[in-house]
């Protein structure tokens, strides 16, 4: 189970330190994506600092398995909150967020087992 623990989380924390990274920079795409979801520019760096956190205790994880879990908990609840931005914007391209929440739960499951 650690085995997968590792895969996920790495998976995860990649796609969350790009993701990340493009929001620090405020890469034209998706400062786009958030005005168009209503998402005001005074928060991008907010939001990028909390994928930041989660990745970065995502991969503390591998270490400290309490640290693993509640980062596979707060990236959970940080993309249950973009889901619900998306349905409200009525915007509908929800795939790759649905793809991190799972991978959230994925994580959190199996850093659970693993323990």
């Amino acid at each position: 189970m650690f085995i997968g623990y590792v895969v996920v989380a790495a998976l995860l924390a990649f796609a969350l330190s790009a993701s990340a990274f493009l929001t620090f920079t405020r890469n034209p795409q998706i400062v786009g994506s958030m005005t168009k979801l209503d998402v005001p520019d005074a928060w991008l760096p907010r939001l990028a600092t909390l994928k930041a956190a989660g990745a970065l205790g995502l991969l503390a994880g591998l270490a400290v398995p309490l640290l693993g879990g509640a980062a596979a908990i707060g990236v959970f609840l940080y993309f249950i909150g973009a889901l619900v931005t998306h349905l409200r914007a009525k915007d509908f391209e929800l795939a790759p967020v649905a793809v991190l929440t799972v991978l959230a739960v994925a994580a959190l499951v199996l850093r659970i087992a693993s323990a």
